[in-house]
């Protein structure tokens, strides 16, 4: 049993010591000549050189803002549509909400300052609405993220302002 105990106390003993007291430090070697000399230098393109991407994207210019948008002189983007089917959801605010022979309807402010009036089951640039009950909107809003898992999710623009996302 004392000679257990004494090898455990030796072991304990050995841990605690550091690594670099427990051997002796091995000289360092000597650094190596290079094997082969340097090669000549490499050669420079001249000043004027022009990139051939034959079929090739130029990997030297920018992927940055390289769409094509009318602003900017490119060609000319995707036309929206007219009036609330062409608005997404978040360009949308609530203005009014009445009832309708026994239906809720909404009337929506775009960007352009415009109202509009919708009802439940009318599209927009990026979804549908859902419902209109007396304080609220509800749009059923595609998620156009690959990363995302839900495909969809459901916005709540407020009549008193504000909006809430499930």
């Amino acid at each position: 049993m004392t000679r257990h105990l004494c090898l455990v106390v030796i072991g304990l003993v050995w841990m605690a010591v550091p690594a670099h007291a427990q051997k002796p430090a091995a000289p360092a070697p000597a650094p190596a000549a290079p094997a082969t000399p340097p090669g000549p230098p490499l050669p420079t393109p001249p000043p004027n050189f022009q990139y051939a991407p034959e079929g090739r994207r130029d990997p030297f210019l920018s992927l940055v803002n390289r769409g094509t948008d009318t602003r900017k002189g490119g060609a000319p983007t995707a036309q929206r549509a007219e009036g609330v089917a062409g608005m997404p959801t978040a360009e949308l605010t609530v203005r009014g909400i009445m009832q309708s022979r026994g239906a809720w309807i909404a009337m929506v402010a775009g960007p352009d300052g415009k109202v509009y009036t919708v009802r439940a089951g009318d599209r927009l640039a990026d979804g549908i609405i859902r419902t209109i009950t007396a304080q609220a909107v509800f749009i059923l809003q595609e998620v156009n993220d690959p990363l995302s898992l839900e495909k969809q999710r459901e916005v709540r623009k407020l009549l008193r302002g504000g909006e809430e996302v499930k």
